[in-house]
């Protein structure tokens, strides 16, 4: 009876272990804004880890009862990889021309392997795992941002507006994104004016910059890209 209440402890202290790390990923999401925080984590993380103790321990009766039965430990553990990802794809929006939450995707997809390293009793892995992620996250991600501000993106916008006046209150709205135009070209159709810019962008997201312009009243923007 003790030997099986400790062995019971040691399961539950798995839980646990998986909860305090996916509600640590989580953290730094539910700081930074993201509709997946801390108790959305939590959750995967800590449901991951009870699969996996039930893929290894739920089903050891059946076996002592039938040592030929068709139990495969890792059946139940596997189909985790593969369930999350429609939770990951929940996590994915458009909004626009930008595609918001593909980290937070994949945060949860490493989330769920966080809770089955906890729940089949890989510590090390576990807590090694969540420091990568939680690093990934928050300074890796200042870094590259800095590193963004340092290399100048060239790229191009074409828009279609009702006037030239428009295509002006493009260019201004353009400017403070953060974007810089380089060169301009328009073209004057029946009813509309399109123009075609060159522009550069640091530090600045373009395509964010892009949405903004074609939230405009009368300005459409046609297309976003490298310049050729």
């Amino acid at each position: 009876m003790v030997i099986e209440l400790d062995h019971d402890v040691g399961l539950a202290v798995r839980l646990v272990v998986a909860a305090l790390l996916g509600a640590l990923v989580g953290l730094e999401r539910e700081l930074h804004g993201h509709p997946a925080g801390v108790r959305t984590h939590l959750l995967v993380s800590v449901g991951s880890a009870l699969f996996t103790v039930l893929s290894i321990y739920g089903f050891v009766g059946v076996l002592e009862a039938n040592e030929t039965a068709p139990v495969d430990p890792s059946r139940l553990a596997a189909q985790i990889v593969s369930g999350i990802g429609f939770l990951g794809a929940g996590a994915i929006l458009k909004d626009g021309f930008t595609i918001r939450g593909l980290t937070t995707a994949a945060s949860l997809w490493a989330t769920a392997a966080i809770g089955l390293a906890a729940g089949a009793g890989v510590m090390n892995l576990a807590f090694v795992t969540t420091g990568i992620v939680v690093l990934s996250l928050w300074p890796l991600n200042l870094l590259v941002t800095r590193l963004h501000g340092l290399v100048a993106q060239k790229g191009r916008v074409r828009i279609v507006a009702a006037s030239v006046e428009d295509v002006s209150r493009a260019q201004e709205a353009l400017r403070r994104a953060k974007v810089d135009i380089t060169s301009i070209r328009t073209e004057k159709e029946d009813d509309s004016v399109s123009a075609d810019l060159d522009v550069q962008a640091r530090g600045a997201d373009l395509i964010a910059a892009a949405a903004v312009v074609a939230r405009l009243d009368g300005i459409r923007v046609v297309d976003t890209g490298e310049q050729e």
